[in-house]
């Protein structure tokens, strides 16, 4: 049986998945693990690879989803996509780090927020 919060986490990414591909970008792979830690989904923008970390929040009690991307987490993702480069020899590779934020509130619709080329954290 899946753990309620991953298969909640699940359908976020699968949201922000179908939303990538909405605006044209082709998902090349999702849940990538590295050393430096996981990617939730590797996709591509005409030439430029992009890291995509998916925040998923079913209430505003901890803040906006994006509030979460700290300066440790947000490190986190710049290593985590600098090894997927090295891995998949992409290192002469344009690549940026996105972020898209969902909230699920009370069976409402999910709100996406695509916060696009990240440059610093967003949380405390």
């Amino acid at each position: 049986m899946i753990d309620p919060r991953r298969a909640f986490g699940n359908s976020g990414e699968d949201l922000a998945a179908a939303f990538l591909e909405k605006l044209g970008l082709s998902v090349l792979e999702r849940n990538v693990v590295t050393f430096a830690g996981e990617a939730d989904i590797v996709a591509e923008d005409k030439d430029e690879i992009v890291f995509v970390e998916v925040k998923t929040r079913q209430s505003d009690e901890f803040g906006w989803p994006e509030e979460s991307i700290t300066p440790p987490k947000f490190r986190r993702m710049q290593l985590t996509a600098e090894a997927i480069l090295a891995e998949r020899g992409w290192e002469n590779r344009f690549w940026r780090l996105d972020v898209i934020a969902i909230r699920i509130v009370d069976g409402s619709d999910p709100e996406i927020v695509h916060l696009k080329a990240v440059d610093k954290p967003y949380g405390g």
